[in-house]
Formats: structure tokens, C-alpha cells, sequence
């Protein structure tokens, strides 16, 4: 496989620094695969009217992943300012350590990283304590912190790099737009974005018509950020990521075949967990665990019938995806579309419904 042709210019002005004003007002640009012509395959809409284009006895399959406040800003002992992004908890270290509140994080500091780096996170000085324990991988460390200490508490949404906050003083919208409406698990330190766009006023016309709605987790990751790499094409495996799969899920999905309804899966994240637990007869199978499914070109669709999705930036794991279930042309005739059409790119964007 050849990154370069799943390449495309995209100008700077279509990247979406903010969310538009009401969740489901942004565009909505409808694509099937079945068309006999490629004009004939892509239909405009905004996303208030998604029930259009949907059927009684279809199934929305959300991610109910919810966001972790994981950036942190603070000063090194130096006086530098450092910023931290929180992977994830570890099991705290022997109650004798002075930080035995123990997380995985990125730290973005000037200098080398070396263990015995000490800082303090939080708007007031002294705030937080932390320090390198130790070393790991990809630029990865172990921060440790004092007992009780809660770091979420003093953090900010982990917005991807794209979204340009010269300070903080957004967090605050962002704090709950960076956030689908329908979030409980905490977990991801990036948002499922296909679902930012729905709204409690359309979830109630979706049901109306019959549309029905149930949710997967899985925890987004900073592997999806990460450019893809020659190992994750050559061995066909991407970052591991934390699922779950309930035995209701299986059974609405059970059902949803039974009635001949679609499963829709709402966002990338949700697709990778139906497709990584799916078994015969179009089914899934219930359980929780580690996925690092890499779905591209060439990948068979076992369990996903319709995708809604963003629109996603070039060469990455997520554009793979949505060419996978589409078709690489049909898709970059869709970008090429919607960059024509003024269309907004990656998380704050607008949205593609592939049929």
C-alpha cells in the first residue's frame, strides 16, 4: 500500500478551529456506494436531517467513551513551561514514595527529557506537583504524583493539535463540546467525533421514526493521532485501544438483523469495535479487552452497513477506514467535494453519511 495515494491538499482555512453553533446544524454530505453514477453518489444535507436517510429498524451503534480533562499546563522547577498529556492511570506505586499516584503522559518541554524532572501543574503556583519517574517509549513517561492527588482536576480537553488555543481561556466551551451529549465512560483523550453532532431534539426523531440507538466503548487513544508508520503497515496492526461490548448491544444487533434493519456505526471508533468483535451471520459477539484492528483497503466488513463519519485528514489510519467501507475514489471525489463546497474538516467539522 502506498500512502501517497490516499493524499490530498487540503487548504488551511477548511480545518475547524471552533464548533459550529447548534451540534446538529453542520452540513451533511451523503454518499452511496451503490450509485450506477459517480454524480449521482454524493447528495448535500445538514445533519438535523439525518432521519432522511435512514430507515425504520435501522441501528445507530455509538461510542459512550467520555473525554478525560488530560491536559495539563504548569512550570518546570526552572521556570519553563511545560504541558503534559495524561495516557492513562497506573496502579499507584508503595504507599512509602512520596508521588504514588502514578499516570502514563507526553510531556512537551524544552530540553531533554530526563528522569528527576520536577514541575507543577494548575493555575496557582504549587498547585499540583508532579515528576519524571521514568522513562518509556515514543517520548512516553511516568508522572508521578502526590497521594490523593487527582490531576483531571486541574486539566483541560485534549484538543488535537490542528485546533489552535493560544491559551486557555476556551476551555471552557470546550469543555463541553469536545464531548458527545451521550458520553459515561470515562476513558478517551480524544473524542469520537461523528457523534459530536448529535443533538437530544434529533435522537427523539430518530426514535420516532423507528430509528433505534445503542452504544459501544472504546477508549480513543494518542495512537490516532500518530502518523501511520512502516510497522503498522507491514504487520496490519495499529495502537491498541480499550473496548467493551455488552450483551445488550449483541442482542439489539441480533435483533436489527432480524427485522432487516442496517447497522450504522457512528464514528470510526465504534466501526473498529463492531468489525473487531464481529462473528457469523453479520452478528458480534459481547466482551471487553484490547483492539488494534488496522481496517484499510482490502479489509472485509463483517458487521457495518452505513457509517456516518467526519471528514478526516490525509494518510491517516481514519481515511483508510472510511476507503475501506467506501472505495478510495469515491472518497476523495467526496473530499474534493466538500472542500469545494466550503465544507469543515476533522473534529469541529461537518459530517459524511456513506450509505
Amino acid at each position: 500500500m502506498d500512502l501517497d495515494d490516499y493524499d490530498f491538499a487540503l487548504p488551511q482555512e477548511c480545518i475547524a478551529q471552533q464548533p459550529i453553533a447548534v451540534r446538529d446544524a453542520s452540513k451533511l454530505l451523503v454518499v452511496d456506494r451503490e450509485a450506477q453514477e459517480p454524480a449521482a453518489s454524493l447528495r448535500h444535507s445538514t445533519f438535523n436531517r439525518l432521519s432522511d436517510w435512514l430507515e425504520p429498524n435501522d441501528l445507530l451503534v455509538v461510542n459512550a467513551t467520555r473525554v478525560e480533562p488530560a491536559r495539563l499546563r504548569g512550570l518546570r522547577d526552572t521556570g519553563g513551561a511545560v504541558e503534559a498529556l495524561l495516557l492513562s492511570p497506573l496502579p499507584d506505586a508503595d504507599a512509602a514514595s512520596p508521588l504514588p499516584v502514578r499516570y502514563r503522559a507526553m510531556l512537551k518541554i524544552s530540553g531533554k527529557l530526563r528522569t528527576g524532572i520536577a514541575m507543577c501543574f494548575g493555575p496557582e503556583a504549587g498547585a499540583l506537583p508532579a515528576e519524571v519517574i521514568s522513562l518509556g517509549e515514543r517520548g512516553e513517561v511516568i508522572l508521578g504524583f502526590e497521594a490523593g492527588a487527582d490531576p483531571y482536576a486541574v486539566g483541560e480537553p485534549p484538543l488535537p493539535p490542528y485546533i489552535r488555543r493560544p491559551d486557555s481561556s476556551e476551555a471552557e466551551e470546550d469543555r463541553e463540546r469536545y464531548q458527545t451529549i451521550y458520553a459515561r465512560v470515562p476513558g478517551a483523550i480524544a473524542a469520537p467525533t461523528a457523534g459530536l453532532h448529535f443533538s437530544e431534539n434529533l435522537f427523539a426523531e430518530l426514535e420516532a421514526r423507528g430509528i433505534r440507538r445503542t452504544e459501544v466503548v472504546l477508549h480513543v487513544g494518542a495512537g490516532t493521532f500518530r502518523p501511520l508508520d512502516e510497522a503498522s503497515l507491514s504487520t496490519g496492526k495499529l495502537h491498541s485501544e480499550r473496548f467493551e461490548l455488552s450483551p445488550e448491544t449483541a442482542a439489539a444487533i441480533a435483533q436489527t438483523r432480524e427485522r432487516e434493519g442496517r447497522v450504522v456505526a457512528v464514528g470510526t471508533t465504534s466501526a473498529r469495535v463492531l468489525e473487531a468483535s464481529a462473528k457469523d451471520a453479520r452478528l458480534v459477539t459481547a466482551g471487553a479487552g484490547e483492539t488494534d484492528i488496522f481496517i484499510r483497503p482490502g479489509s472485509k466488513f463483517g458487521v457495518v452497513d452505513a457509517l456516518i463519519t467526519n471528514f478526516h485528514q490525509p494518510r491517516s489510519s481514519l481515511l483508510l477506514l472510511v476507503a475501506a467501507f467506501a472505495g478510495r475514489e469515491q472518497i476523495l471525489s467526496a473530499y474534493n467535494e466538500a472542500i469545494a463546497n466550503d465544507y469543515r474538516f476533522y473534529s469541529y467539522g461537518d459530517a459524511m453519511l456513506i450509505l
